[in-house]
């Protein structure tokens, strides 16, 4: 197990295997002040690096297991979800919000003073009131994440992901979508946003504390306008 050399964040990351987790593992890494990260998720990442620890677990339905895994985190990155149409409407729900607040619960249990970065979508509705249910659940997961009782929550409301590297896009709609980007983002550059630059945001809120003025909710603009204030940091062979 990796040990996190004094001062630095030790960092918790739930879906490193997603797109947007996967990004901001990277960053996490190469993060001069994350001393530590552990990934949690259902597949294993394939990589190893000093600063990882991997825990594989299967079924975010009953997270106890993780409580002593969990103890003396810093902070929490939560990208676990799904697309819709791309699982029914009851495993979205669960996705979405059964397992957001499970994981919530053990995490505050065991570390009650670590900071909290989810990873929610433009159109969120915390009313309930939304005839699309994945804006009702993912307002409803952050209801739950700010009532959980953290210090600090903070929950990105991107708009279209742009996925960066080329991948099987999950409908017609995000293959749409990656077709006209080099238009869209010219045309509405508030409704677009960088996977990577996304994962940074997230990412360096916890890690940097950047946000704790203008938080909680960042909608897609605002992450925008986090990513220009930030410092570049590369990776070999990408840019994030």
């Amino acid at each position: 197990m990796s040990v996190a050399p004094a001062g630095r964040t030790h960092l918790t990351l739930v879906g490193a295997t997603g797109m947007v987790g996967g990004y901001a593992l990277r960053y996490a890494l190469e993060h001069p002040d994350v001393g530590r990260v552990i990934s949690i998720g259902r597949r294993k990442l394939g990589i190893s690096h000093p600063k990882l620890t991997e825990i594989l677990h299967r079924d975010f339905a009953d997270c106890s297991a993780l409580a002593e895994t969990l103890s003396g985190q810093d902070a929490a990155v939560f990208c676990l979800g799904a697309y819709t149409g791309a699982v029914s409407d009851a495993e979205l729900r669960k996705i979405t919000v059964d397992y957001t607040i499970e994981f919530a619960r053990v995490f505050r249990g065991s570390s009650p003073g670590a900071a909290f970065s989810f990873l929610s979508g433009s159109g969120a509705d915390p009313t309930g009131r939304s005839r699309l249910p994945f804006a009702r659940y993912k307002g409803e997961a952050e209801n739950a994440l700010l009532a959980a009782g953290f210090p600090h929550v903070y929950l990105f409301r991107p708009a279209y992901i742009y996925p960066v590297e080329p991948r099987k896009e999950p409908n017609f709609s995000y293959r749409l979508l990656r077709t006209i980007y080099p238009a869209f983002r010219v045309l509405f550059p508030n409704q677009v946003i960088r996977a990577d630059d996304l994962a940074r945001a997230m990412v360096d809120v916890v890690v940097s504390e950047t946000g704790q003025r203008e938080g909680p909710v960042f909608e897609n603009r605002d992450i925008r306008t986090m990513v220009d204030s930030l410092q570049p940091l590369r990776v070999p062979g990408r840019r994030i």
